[in-house]
């Protein structure tokens, strides 16, 4: 049932933005949220997407924090990551991003 239902809901699935300039995956995989070890299934595109959110977080540790004018690029590429990422699957945004 579980197979069927991710079917349904990748048929539905959003595409990349325009504004995505990430690896686009050929295939999805299982995400673990790195506070609580839950995990989600993700399509290829969630995947993609979850992987620049990281990337973005990872550039704005590395060049400063939050706080750094010089991320402000990365801090709403993430910002907008994540909106695109909670439309598209919102059941695994509240596992892995939330």
């Amino acid at each position: 049932m579980q197979s069927e239902q991710l079917k349904t809901r990748h048929m539905k699935e959003k595409d990349l933005p325009k504004w995505f300039n990430g690896e686009v995956y050929l295939d999805g995989g299982t995400v673990q949220n790195r506070f609580t070890g839950e995990e989600a299934e993700l399509s290829a595109k969630e995947l993609s997407m979850y992987d620049f959110i990281m990337g973005s977080e990872a550039m704005i540790e590395m060049m400063g924090g939050f706080m750094d004018p010089n991320t402000a690029r990365f801090q709403n590429d993430m910002s907008k990551g994540i909106s695109w990422f909670r439309q598209s699957n919102p059941s695994a945004y509240m596992v892995v991003l939330d």
